[in-house]
């Protein structure tokens, strides 16, 4: 039995860290001649202990390449391995520059907790370092009549090779010269001769979708060009209704002597119309203002009884005498 206990306490350095381990990415695969970063996870309580980064699967066979505790590079970014602390992301990176074939193998993002009895919290990272061809992004798209760029990437060994840009299912090929570029009106080709050379497709045109491929020697990678249309804008045209159109008035026409004496005669028909209504209405109110209020005349009386004895009647008027023939006496004035 106390053997036994001796053994696990001996072991419990080499118990893998998976309870609380730091995490990063499982495997990376990079061209030769680029560089690499490589993020490292931990929990909040191992904010203050130290991180280092090393070569191999196991703590005590793991060479040290770069530690949190140790000497800051005045240029991190030549130096082959350098590390960086992120305390409030709860994170520290590695980056290694200028990758080689060498560098390829496991590799482990620690954290050093101290003691004999406590193990590290670490996670391992495999990285391979490859030979051949990649691109920043094997579909690109763009409107007619713009530009785009293609990136595409070669290793170490590819310096001097020939580059070229060719078209799926095309033989002809647009190819890189002695300075490593090429350029005609729609495209352009520039190799910076360490890792990446750059295609530029100009003035787009629909056609131009398709298949390409980047070439680095033999090595050659597919990319996918999509064109699309040019947005167009379309007239409006405004048609009126009967409604709309009649409410579109034009401006008065001035009045002059032959459009005056064309409808001098209209205007003239018009007065004696009016005239003639006028004289009209005032015969007729006549006749009505006669019936009600017109003087009562004895010859003008209806009756024939009355219209009889006023027919005897003698008016001299030159001797202002009356005569009255059906009364007993008789008055002469």
């Amino acid at each position: 039995m106390p053997k036994l206990f001796l053994l696990a306490l001996g072991l419990l350095p080499w118990i893998p860290a998976v309870i609380c381990e730091a995490t990063s990415g499982g495997e990376h695969a990079v061209l030769e001649g680029q560089s690499l970063t490589v993020p490292c996870h931990y929990e909040p309580q191992y904010a203050s202990h130290v991180k280092y980064w090393c070569l191999g699967k196991t703590r005590e066979f793991c060479t040290s390449l770069a530690r949190t505790d140790g000497p800051r590079s005045a240029n991190p970014a030549e130096d082959k391995v350098s590390i960086s602390d992120h305390k409030d992301q709860l994170l520290f990176s590695v980056t290694m520059n200028n990758l080689r074939e060498a560098d390829s193998g496991w590799y482990m993002c620690g954290v050093e907790i101290g003691g004999m009895w406590s193990a590290d919290v670490v996670t391992h990272t495999h990285i391979k370092v490859i030979h051949g061809l990649s691109v920043v992004s094997s579909q690109v798209s763009g409107e007619e009549g713009s530009s785009v760029t293609v990136e595409c990437l070669y290793s170490e060994r590819y310096r001097e090779s020939e580059k070229k840009w060719c078209r799926s299912g095309n033989s002809s090929c647009l190819l890189t010269g002695s300075e490593g570029s090429y350029e005609d009106t729609s495209v352009a080709i520039s190799d910076d001769r360490t890792r990446t050379f750059t295609i530029t497709l100009k003035k787009l045109q629909l056609r131009d979708s398709g298949w390409y491929w980047c070439y680095a020697g033999q090595q050659r990678i597919a990319v996918s060009l999509v064109v699309t249309p040019r947005p167009t804008t379309t007239a409006v045209s405004l048609t009126l209704t009967p409604s709309q159109s009649d409410a579109r008035l034009h401006p008065p026409k001035s009045i002059s002597q032959q459009s005056w004496n064309s409808h001098s005669h209209i205007m003239v028909s018009l007065l004696l119309c009016a005239s003639l209504i006028l004289l009209v209405g005032m015969a007729i109110m006549a006749r009505q203002l006669w019936r009600r209020h017109g003087p009562s005349y004895p010859f003008l009386e209806r009756d024939p009884e009355k219209a009889r004895i006023s027919t005897h009647c003698v008016c001299d008027l030159q001797n202002n005498a009356v005569i009255f023939h059906n009364r007993d006496s008789q008055d002469v004035a």
